[in-house]
């Protein structure tokens, strides 16, 4: 099916793109190592996602292949946006809210992993745990911007916007051809892979500011 080659083909752009952010960010790291960390692992999750989506929407597999496949992809996708939110609390509130809430943040990640198989797998579901992450992610870092505490913090907001663009795009039945026939599914992942490069300049702008404040 041509969508499901292009659905695959920007689910591994996207993972390429959030190794290379993640590169970038980990050069960095010694502005804050517990700040740094946390987006590591957000990137390193959607990536291995992102990987795990080119597989089941590129590769003919059978049916029970495929379903077992969606269960690493959720955790993987539940973790990611948990840690999202995690950093936003850092910083909004700092450090030491951040480390308190990380147990609760995997243990909702975990309950979204667990729970969304035994429902059907829809990808709706993700949508929404997704949306309600994003929605209070974007309150904070659009706080953050207007009173000035955060540098790149209004890219970052950006960013999530463009998330929370690609999650409607994803819930719709929309579909395009530019050159290649994408349907939802890959649109939803082009605009993905625009909020993570909107994404890691934010964070990177963030962190070196730490570094030449610290010089």
């Amino acid at each position: 099916v041509p969508t499901e080659l292009t659905t695959a083909g920007t689910d591994a752009a996207l993972a390429l793109l959030c190794l290379g952010v993640a590169a970038s960010i980990w050069r960095c790291r010694r502005a804050d190592p517990w700040k740094a960390g946390i987006w590591l692992w957000v990137l390193a999750l959607l990536a291995a996602a992102s990987a795990l989506g080119a597989v089941a929407h590129g590769l003919d597999l059978s049916s029970p292949a495929r379903a077992v496949l969606w269960y690493p992809l959720y955790l993987c996708l539940g973790l990611a946006v948990a840690l999202f939110a995690l950093g936003a609390l850092l910083d909004w509130l700092g450090p030491a809210a951040s480390r308190r809430a990380l147990p609760w943040a995997v243990f909702c990640a975990l309950v979204f992993s667990l729970v969304t198989p035994l429902l059907g797998g829809s990808f709706l579901l993700f949508i929404g745990y997704e949306a309600a992450a994003m929605g209070v992610s974007l309150c904070i870092y659009l706080r953050l911007a207007w009173t000035g505490r955060l540098h790149g913090s209004g890219r970052i907001a950006a960013a999530i916007l463009l998330t929370l663009l690609a999650a409607a795009v994803q819930a719709s039945d929309l579909a395009v051809t530019i050159l290649l026939p994408f349907d939802h599914n890959g649109l939803f992942h082009l605009l993905q892979i625009a909020a993570v490069a909107v994404l890691g300049r934010g964070l990177r702008e963030s962190l070196k500011f730490r570094l030449k404040a610290e010089e």
